[in-house]
């Protein structure tokens, strides 16, 4: 058996209280050192240090205002860094039996399958004007905040389409751990897009979405049935009464539609991002440098869930 350690071993408490918040912005960020009787416990290693709490839910609102993933997807936030997720793949519906009898009930255990679930880092390193910091009405949290998440996000957005599984997520265009081709068609026709739709189980079409870039938004837009009917609802952006999202990290060929349940897709995430300041490597430009990660992993738990249409 594969051992398991965890990566989390700061103190959670220390992180959300607001003497933990003022030393990491206005000392730590500002390249005046590490106060270590406020901050020691939220050092997770190597002097990275866990973002505040309040900070990293900025973060994470952040990353759900400017990318779509961390709103249709389900994230879960665990310790461990690799652990296995049992997944039940039986549709048996539950049985009806006489009260007070012994009468055989199917058992779907043994249809149960295993995924498993790593950890991988994002990284960046970015730097700030000390002039800026010395501007009392400049909001250095905001500003690093988001600019922290529009850099992590736009790498994880890629990785949940198109990652390898290979040190980063798989994403759920891959080949063999994505989601399944529900149709291949030449051209994009309405009558392609309609049959995407229908190859989706109904329980997955209750809540499902569609996923494309804008090229193929575009090209959705002007498509008509015979009696001349758009197949793209303008009103309120839908296609078959389901809504339709943009996502540029989509190719414009090969698989160029998704549509699907996208709450099969799990982002996994280890711990809120952790930051060192970099003093002294770019002192010479009146800057401080901030080196930061987050450790997460992500895939499609169940491949029936998102159906693609492949072009040829």
């Amino acid at each position: 058996m594969q051992r398991r350690f965890k990566i989390m071993n700061y103190d959670t408490f220390t992180i959300e209280s607001e003497s933990y918040r003022k030393a990491f912005w206005n000392t730590m960020m500002k390249g005046k050192g590490v106060l270590y009787s406020t901050m020691g416990k939220g050092n997770a290693g190597s002097d990275m240090f866990v973002i505040p709490y309040d900070s990293n839910r900025m973060f994470m609102d952040a990353l759900k205002k400017e990318y779509i993933f961390r709103n249709i997807c389900t994230s879960i936030t665990t310790i461990d860094s690799d652990l296995d997720i049992w997944l039940s793949d039986s549709d048996e519906p539950a049985e009806w039996v006489v009260s007070n009898t012994d009468r055989f009930i199917k058992d779907v255990a043994s249809s149960f399958t295993k995924k498993k679930v790593k950890c991988h880092k994002l990284a960046i390193i970015d730097r700030m004007d000390m002039d800026f910091m010395q501007d009392m009405k400049f909001d250095m949290e905001d500003f690093l905040v988001n600019r922290f998440a529009k850099r992590f996000g736009k790498s994880e957005e890629d990785a949940f389409v198109n990652g390898t599984g290979v040190d980063m997520p798989t994403g759920f265009l891959h080949d063999t751990d994505g989601a399944e081709v529900g149709v291949t068609a030449d051209a994009l026709t309405y009558d392609d897009v309609i049959a995407l739709y229908f190859s989706t189980k109904q329980e997955y079409r209750t809540k499902g979405v569609w996923l494309m870039n804008d090229e193929t938004a575009q090209k959705l837009r002007t498509l008509k049935d015979k009696d001349g009917n758009y197949i793209w609802n303008h009103i309120n952006d839908t296609i078959m009464s389901r809504p339709v999202y943009i996502c540029n990290a989509m190719p414009s060929t090969d698989k160029i539609i998704a549509f699907g349940d996208f709450s099969y897709y799990w982002i996994i995430n280890r711990m809120p991002i952790c930051v060192r300041a970099l003093t002294e490597l770019f002192t010479m430009h009146h800057q401080v440098g901030y080196l930061a990660h987050e450790y997460l992993d992500a895939k499609l738990i169940r491949s029936e869930a998102v159906k693609l249409l492949q072009l040829k």
